[in-house]
């Protein structure tokens, strides 16, 4: 008995798969098999003429001519007959399998082609299979669904990078500046460049820390608990009622317990931004913001309303996108924000599986609807989201 242990095979790599060695196609191995299958048919139906209909004719000898039928007479007239009935059945197997396999597959020829596009970088290719529904054409609609998403998730992504890389250059471009200058003119208030340097700096490190929470949100990296929406309203309200109150801004919070599970700190961010967002879209003073809890049904609903100006309803789409700050991107006092918002919002909720909706007020403002799946009001064990 061997005492050594046998090594765990590993899988193969994926250039190892792509590198195989070259055998039939598809189409040749259904045409060959469509041939068999019709040449074993005719074997048999041949066999049963056999057996079955030369046992029940008599024989004579070879050297006797009857003018009877018997069973040597028929061996002789029969036998070359079925050898070229079933050479002419091979070929006709070997022809219509071939066409029959070839239309087969002509959905996978196309859906292979579209692949390598995809593969090559043309995501906006297409197959639009035509026809009924059958299991090709199932294949083809599910793989222009993942081009179509792959496309639109491809896009978000790189004109995020470009967004993000352009909202880092200005801090960092603002602190060269400014180092410069404290370095090629000592003389020059020192207070007023570190001031303005440190303002630079915490842009670019919220910046940043916006960019990582978004991250950590799509990756949906994190342990979920029973979380009471009412209370995190309570706490988010709590944290932004100094800035409510510099702006004349009415805060106010109703409604009662609605319970989910999630995160309990990924929620309180969601939750802090909308309230902040609603503080500082607002009218200049006198402004109210509304922030509403409940339970419906399966569902614990967090509504956040406010006053302000008339949002148009063509720009509510562009508004979870990142680095978008609707009427007023170019801000400039300290709650301006990095553009991201929404976008960690709308990250937050679908990574919740709950559902984010943007309404206008006939007035002016903002009703922001957030529906997160609710829970019982027993506590459940927490477990990985």
């Amino acid at each position: 008995m061997a005492t050594g242990s046998t090594p765990a095979s590993t899988p193969p790599t994926l250039a190892a798969l792509m590198n195989r060695r070259p055998g039939l196609s598809a189409r040749l191995k259904l045409t060959i098999s469509y041939a068999g299958f019709l040449l074993l048919a005719s074997a048999l139906l041949l066999a049963v003429v056999w057996l079955y209909l030369l046992r029940y004719v008599p024989d004579s000898p070879k050297g006797l001519l009857q003018v009877a039928p018997n069973r040597y007479l028929l061996k002789r007239m029969f036998a070359p007959a079925a050898a070229t009935a079933l050479a002419f059945l091979l070929m006709f197997g070997l022809l219509g399998g071939w066409i029959l396999a070839g239309r087969m597959l002509a959905p996978l020829t196309r859906i292979a082609d579209a692949a390598r596009m995809a593969a090559n970088g043309s995501l906006s290719h297409r197959i639009h299979l035509e026809g009924t529904k059958d299991e090709f054409r199932e294949l083809a609609d599910v793989f222009d669904t993942m081009l179509e998403q792959l496309e639109s998730h491809v896009g978000e992504q790189q004109r995020f990078a470009a967004n993000a890389s352009h909202e880092l250059r200005t801090p960092l471009a603002i602190s060269k500046t400014l180092l410069d200058l404290a370095r090629n003119g000592p003389t020059r208030d020192q207070s007023e460049l570190i001031e303005r340097l440190h303002t630079a700096n915490t842009r670019a490190i919220d910046l940043t820390e916006a960019l990582l929470l978004l991250s950590r949100a799509d990756r949906r990296s994190f342990t979920c608990e029973v979380v009471d929406l009412s209370l995190i309203a309570e706490e988010a309200t709590e944290t932004l009622l100094p800035l409510a109150e510099k702006r004349q801004i009415t805060l106010d919070v109703t409604g009662e317990k609605a319970q989910t599970l999630g995160s309990a700190a990924l929620i309180l961010r969601m939750v802090t931004n909308l309230v902040q967002n609603a503080i500082v879209h607002n009218l200049p003073s006198g402004g109210t913001v509304t922030v509403h809890t409940e339970s419906q049904h399966d569902a614990s609903v967090l509504r956040v309303e406010n006053t302000g100006h008339r949002v148009p309803a063509e720009l509510l789409p562009t508004l979870t996108e990142p680095f978008q700050r609707g009427t007023e991107r170019t801000r400039t006092d300290e709650h301006a924000g990095v553009g991201l918002g929404l976008a960690i919002v709308h990250s937050i909720v679908r990574a919740h599986d709950g559902t984010l909706d943007l309404a206008p007020r006939p007035t002016g403002g903002l009703l922001v609807t957030i529906r997160l799946s609710g829970t019982p009001q027993a506590s459940s064990p927490s477990g990985a989201h």
